[in-house]
């Protein structure tokens, strides 16, 4: 009987092939039997095959591991989970095909925490840093523990190359210190003058968040005053970036001040060897050292047979083979070794910079707050005293106080970015018609808006150089307070730093004609104040009769969690006005 014949084992996906036919006389009836020990020994073999390839590979259920990783080091994690795929059948037991995705670090942190975003289905995590990790252990303890590192890159200063010596000259020795002594907005005649800082967003990035943490870690630890250390964020806080690639690319650009900017080390590498920019960036290595990112291994999974496999393929990663695939990318391998990659770029180095401890999650959660109310945008109503007394001279400087009152509001308007919101009303009694102790000269809106044709900034600056006192006029400040905070408040912006900027020469309410009087007042602004839309009044006064007032000024402010300050020259307006910053970060609880 002829015809086509299958066994068991050709049902599991091997092709069928047809037997030969009978001959029924003549030698054929010789090679009947020859035939039939050749096909048996085929099947045989066939048989031989399947069974010893079922050895060598599943012999149980096949595992899919799914991996998330930063994206700067997703390439080479999927060039080794591919051949850990190939080779996993040879590994003990099961076979399990590993698949890396690429997602931002901060995005699934985000998404895990409950902030928003979404996170796609993952077995095992490898973000860039374990700050994420610890922060979101800080809000779920039982979420997984930080494993084990698979690579590192240290957080450095990046600068053009052809710039470096010219910032040596300004900065010295590249420094955490340095870098923030160009950002001090307190000194104006400091290396800001012919430095430029950049920086990256913390909420949004590992290398952004780990270099403001060693920044003022190392500024605290040195002792640099909280004013400055203030000063310096918010100039940082005002110049971020949020694209790393983005950063160094414009680093390139010509200005008037050079440019430096914090980044990996490996995104330095791959900026440099991947877009070959004309001009490349270089690392520069802090004296103090520096923050890591560690690239933590994070499983995430229950699952009992995927957790093996995480276990397999991380086992993986310490390999020989490994190492090399993660040096060839720029990374250095856990314990800081550099690979022939990084250190043939001119500028890297062999030995991994001193690597500075991770301050614990409740640290970095304060940072991080008090980094995000310094960015909050400022919508502030400056009222400037117009009253008789501000005609008169300030002993020894050969200006009106109001010469120099309005040198301390110019002074201080330059101190804020250009999207701040601000705006100038004048005070003194009868200013706008009997009973109208205010007038507003500019009205509260965009520095950078249109009025007319001028700048809100410039038309500021014209205003308050054309100001001049009234020789009849009175303080009202009281009634201008009332009228100022209800302004403010109905105009309240949550996305915003709501102020009330009072600059006089501290010589009291002193309305004849009666008015709202100094304990009304401190009842109505206690009554208006909301801490959870805090609106606080900040008071400057300048001049030989403002310690008088000192006790009145510092209860109105305080009343709303503002503060009050008598300077003794206009220099210290920058310090005051800083405090009032520093203030953001405590409020409305100050």
């Amino acid at each position: 009987m002829s015809g086509r014949h299958r066994t068991d084992e050709l049902d599991d996906g091997y092709a069928s092939y047809n037997l030969p036919r009978r001959r029924r006389s003549g030698r054929g009836a010789v090679l009947v039997p020859l035939a039939g020990s050749v096909a048996l020994a085929v099947l045989l073999g066939v048989a031989a095959f399947v069974i010893v390839n079922r050895d060598r590979g599943c012999a149980q259920t096949p595992v899919t591991l799914r991996v998330t990783a930063s994206p700067d080091i997703q390439p080479a994690l999927s060039e080794i989970a591919g051949r850990f795929t190939r080779t996993s059948r040879d590994s003990g037991g099961g076979c399990a095909t590993v698949t890396v995705t690429g997602a931002a670090s901060a995005a699934v942190a985000s998404g895990l925490g409950g902030s928003g975003g979404e996170v796609g289905a993952m077995d095992l995590w490898i973000p860039d840093s374990s700050l994420w990790v610890n922060g979101l252990r800080a809000k779920d303890p039982a979420f997984p523990a930080p494993g084990a590192s698979v690579a590192r890159s240290p957080v450095v200063l990046a600068a053009p190359g052809t710039a470096v010596q010219e910032l040596r000259d300004d900065l010295g020795e590249a420094s955490w210190k340095g870098m923030l002594g160009a950002a001090n907005v307190t000194d104006p005649n400091g290396p800001g003058r012919r430095v430029r800082v950049l920086a990256l967003d913390p909420s949004l990035n590992a290398a952004g968040l780990g270099a403001l943490l060693a920044a003022s870690g190392t500024a605290t630890a040195s002792g640099v005053g909280q004013e400055e250390l203030v000063g310096a964020l918010k100039t940082l806080s005002g110049s971020t970036v949020r694209d790393q690639d983005a950063l160094l690319a414009s680093l390139g650009v010509k200005g008037r001040r050079t440019p430096i900017g914090v980044a990996s080390e490996q995104g330095v590498w791959a900026f440099d060897t991947g877009r070959k920019p004309q001009v490349p960036a270089v690392p520069l290595y802090p004296a103090e050292g520096t923050v890591d990112l560690d690239y933590p291994a994070v499983v995430t999974t229950r699952d009992a047979a995927v957790r093996a496999a995480a276990e397999a393929f991380l086992r993986d990663l310490t390999t020989e083979a490994a190492g090399k695939d993660l040096q060839d990318r720029g990374f250095r391998t856990p314990d800081g070794r550099a690979g022939t990659a990084l250190l043939g770029v001119s500028g890297f180095r062999a030995q991994a910079p001193k690597s500075l401890p991770l301050p614990d999650a409740a640290t970095v959660a304060g940072l991080s707050r008090s980094w995000s109310r310094l960015n909050l945008g400022t919508r502030l109503l400056t009222l400037l005293d117009v009253s008789g007394t501000m005609a008169l001279p300030v002993p020894g400087t050969g200006l009106t106080r109001m010469r120099a009152i309005t040198r301390i509001a110019t002074e201080g308007i330059k101190l804020f970015p250009v999207k701040s919101e601000i705006g100038v009303w004048e005070f003194s009694t009868n200013l706008d018609g009997r009973g109208v102790d205010y007038r507003e000269t500019v009205p509260v809106g965009p520095l950078t808006e249109n009025l007319d044709g001028v700048l809100r900034r410039d038309l500021i600056n014209r205003k308050l150089a054309a100001t001049r006192a009234r020789a009849t006029g009175d303080t009202g400040l009281n009634d201008t307070l009332a009228a100022a905070y209800r302004r403010m408040n109905e105009e309240y912006q949550g996305d915003k730093i709501n102020t009330l900027v009072v600059l006089t020469d501290g010589a009291g309410n002193d309305d004849p004609e009666g008015g709202i009087g100094d304990r009304e007042i401190l009842r109505r602004l206690k009554r208006e104040y909301d801490p959870e839309r805090p609106v606080s009044i900040l008071i400057i006064a300048f001049g030989p009769d403002a310690p008088k007032g000192r006790r009145q000024m510092e209860a109105l402010a305080r009343a709303t969690g503002g503060e009050a300050y008598i300077a003794k020259d206009i220099g210290q307006v920058r310090t005051f006005f800083l405090e009032g910053m520093r203030r953001r970060l405590c409020a409305p609880h100050c």
